[in-house]
């Protein structure tokens, strides 16, 4: 029985898992939106928004713990500035998913995710 197990594996190591969301994260604190498989955009929801949800509270140790996540210097910067000052009114919910068919090779669910109110 799989009582109290959240996330998905992803058919990846934990590790694998990890370091990909991480990248994944970075792309998409970087490009705003970004095309990948629907189980992957579903776990790196979370996994950008807790990021984000700490850039808007803006302390040192919140800013040490970003890069702990994501470790690379732009995407935090970016964080910290530009996305902390869009979202300073929002309780979350800064990420939308926008299923876009399936992938020509295996059918695979094909998804969109992108942060919200681009450009502002």
């Amino acid at each position: 029985m799989r009582h109290g197990i959240a996330k998905r594996k992803l058919n990846k190591t934990s590790t694998h898992r990890l370091a990909m969301l991480e990248n994944m994260a970075v792309s998409l604190i970087k490009h705003e939106t970004i095309k990948t498989t629907l189980p992957k955009a579903k776990e790196l929801r979370p996994f950008v928004e807790k990021i984000i949800t700490l850039g808007k509270k803006n302390k040192q140790s919140s800013r040490t713990n970003a890069f702990a996540s994501l470790r690379d210097k732009e995407a935090v910067t970016k964080v910290f500035g530009d996305l902390s000052e869009r979202f300073k009114e929002r309780n979350g919910g800064y990420c939308r998913i926008i299923k876009a068919g399936y992938r020509t090779g295996d059918n695979a669910p094909m998804a969109f995710i992108q942060i919200l109110e681009q450009g502002k």
